[in-house]
């Protein structure tokens, strides 16, 4: 059986469901809001790759080396983006939430918060997670500063960890929230959701 196995999480305003070449069309609409592909620090698929991002996610999927979602906004009905568990280590029981992006419209929305607290939260209750693990692009400011905002601590820098689609090597800053920092971290993004979180 994979781990972790597909589920469809649902909050407010956001819910997440496995990726599926049916959402091809919403996903090309929602990555063409802001020109996402166009930033040299994200590796967001630009419109006419979606179809094949799609493809590479699911057969990763097969492989159990990670689980794809589609993000959908609740109050409207529209794709709102993408994002995964990815490199799935299930004897360790560790999970990074990566490869995520959001249309122009719904960064800033509170959509975001509520996805990752989705994510934390069944990894931790429900997959038993050790650890959960974030890496971004040393200049992706907003990317570092959202993941600072969920709790999440700074564990190191990969110098030259990847080389980029033009050639230029990325050196990656990864973050982790451990099991024991899950009901801080819970209680926190309760408090930026302005709700309880049950």
């Amino acid at each position: 059986m994979k781990w972790p196995a597909p589920v469809t999480l649902s909050g407010n305003i956001a819910r997440l469901q496995l990726l599926s070449h049916d959402h091809l069309h919403g996903l090309t609409e929602a990555v063409q809001d802001g020109g996402l592909s166009a930033l040299w620090y994200t590796s967001v698929p630009a419109p006419e790759q979606m179809a094949a991002e799609i493809t590479r996610r699911l057969a990763l999927h097969e492989e159990s080396k990670m689980l794809p979602f589609t993000i959908f906004n609740e109050q409207t009905g529209e794709v709102a983006g993408m994002t995964t568990y990815m490199n799935v280590d299930a004897p360790n029981r560790r999970v990074e939430i990566g490869s995520t992006w959001y249309r122009r419209s719904a960064q800033r929305t509170g959509l975001n918060t509520e996805c990752k607290f989705l994510l934390l939260r069944h990894a931790f209750e429900t997959l038993d997670c050790v650890a959960v693990e974030f890496r971004t692009h040393f200049f992706n400011q907003q990317s570092r500063r959202a993941i600072e905002r969920l709790g999440a601590k700074q564990d190191g820098i990969l110098r030259s960890h990847q080389v980029s689609a033009d050639g230029v090597l990325r050196d990656t800053v990864v973050y982790s929230i451990i099991a024991s920092e899950w009901p801080a971290v819970r209680r926190h993004l309760g408090a930026l959701l302005n709700r309880p979180v049950v």
